[in-house]
């Protein structure tokens, strides 16, 4: 099966809704993504579609963040979230396969970090691992094991401690 990664279009829409409501058996997932395209931060670059033979059947988003100190000092980083393939095309590598460009995106974008709240047993293939290390608390309260960063520059989160802050769209989620 040939695999195209694209960033979307505005035609991708409804199937990046479709692939999202599909993956998550709900719609809150592909209604944040609709509300984070409204967002004045959203890059288009950084939401990806797996595409085979004309059908979109997965979908990927990478959105800006902010790690806040206790003292107030901001380090911008960028979530993942989310990642959906549709059920059928699931455990084929089509989300892997997301990942990874989507992480190369970023890198070539300038960002030099990523943070997941996630499977603690998916991310870390990818070189993710418990933001704990580096202090960086996640705000609502998920499994330390779950809530994961990657630096894609090393040294990028050395003295970033502090806790993540979402765009409020995450809050409908």
């Amino acid at each position: 099966m040939p695999l195209t990664i694209r960033p979307e279009t505005p035609t991708d829409y409804p199937g990046i809704s479709e692939v999202n409501d599909l993956a998550f058996g709900q719609p809150a997932e592909g209604k944040l993504v609709e509300k984070l395209r409204k967002n004045p931060k959203f890059v288009p670059r950084l939401s990806l579609v797996a595409e085979t033979e004309g059908k979109i059947v997965g979908h990927i988003l990478f959105f800006p963040i902010i790690i806040k100190s206790a003292n107030g000092k901001e380090k911008e980083t960028i979530s993942l979230a989310p990642v959906s393939v549709l059920p059928e095309f699931q455990k084929q590598g089509i989300g892997g396969e997301l990942i990874k460009e989507g992480l190369k995106a970023c890198r070539e974008l300038g960002y030099d970090s990523v943070i997941v709240l996630g499977h603690p047993e998916y991310y870390p293939r990818f070189g993710f691992e418990p933001t704990v290390k580096w202090g960086i608390k996640d705000p609502f309260g998920a499994p330390e094991e779950a809530f994961m960063a990657l630096e894609l520059k090393e040294g990028a989160l050395e003295g970033a401690g502090g806790v993540v802050e979402y765009p409020e769209e995450f809050n409908d989620v």
